[in-house]
């Protein structure tokens, strides 16, 4: 049975310039999120333990901890819990500091000067991708969700749910995208540079390791599925076509 989702939308501020903080939060107060700030990482940690936030918007440049550092222990933590979506808010905007953040687990990436009210149309859509109803949005009442069964693995694609042999396992918003990804274009071969730019929406000719540290900690949670996701040495990645992938629906 799907678990049924609170009707609270909950963010994390972390963000160290007290102006840029306030302003956040006031705004995201204002659009109806629950709201707690932190001006320093390891402050943010803590209340990312207790606060359970859907997303952090998370500064990098903190007098204690780097962001970076912040984002890497978060999704290190216990994993029989939901994870929260990751933005990261910077001044750089090179691409391999954009490159740095996903591989650790960001979700998205904001380049300062930004504008807010694109910040919160921003947090919206993240809550939609995970199947969450948006602040501004009224829950919806529980309807059919689409789903995909491979061997073990179940995702229930619209409930932003996966499940191995049963028991639910949490997923980032990347993670999903990319599992859900290679769902649909299960036993065809994927390079790096297709998933950069399909799932990662990268300019070609981009090379990182995004892919791969991505890959790894999908298996990861996949655990007895995570075999399901090959390579396929030279060329990049594939789903095993071992499964049938069985589409359908439940309420």
């Amino acid at each position: 049975m799907t678990p049924e989702v609170s009707a609270e939308r909950r963010v994390l501020v972390v963000e160290d310039e007290p102006d840029l903080r306030e302003l956040l939060t006031y705004n995201l107060e204002a659009a109806g999120f629950i709201v707690h700030s932190a001006d320093k990482g390891l402050d943010g940690l803590a209340e990312a333990q207790g606060f359970l936030p859907d997303i952090i918007l998370l500064d990098l440049m903190l007098p204690d901890i780097p962001g970076t550092e912040v984002c890497r222990r978060i999704r290190a933590a216990d994993r029989s819990v939901p994870q929260p979506a990751i933005v990261m808010l910077t001044a750089k905007g090179d691409e391999i500091d954009r490159v740095v953040g996903f591989e650790l687990g960001a979700d998205d990436y904001v380049v300062k000067p930004f504008s807010v009210r694109e910040l919160v149309l921003r947090v919206n859509a993240i809550l939609r991708s995970r199947g969450r109803p948006s602040a501004s949005e009224p829950a919806a009442a529980p309807a059919a969700r689409r789903r995909y069964v491979v061997g073990p693995l179940e995702v229930d694609v619209d409930g932003y749910h996966v499940f191995v042999g049963g028991d639910e396992v949490h997923m980032s918003a990347m993670e999903m995208r990319l599992l859900i990804y290679l769902v649909e274009h299960r036993g065809r071969v994927r390079s790096r540079e297709d998933l950069l730019e399909d799932v990662w929406g990268y300019k070609p000719g981009v090379s990182t390791r995004t892919v791969d540290t991505h890959v790894k900690r999908l298996r990861d949670k996949l655990g007895e599925a995570g075999s399901l996701v090959e390579t396929v040495r030279g060329m990049g990645y594939r789903l095993s076509a071992e499964h049938p992938v069985v589409v359908g629906e439940q309420a």
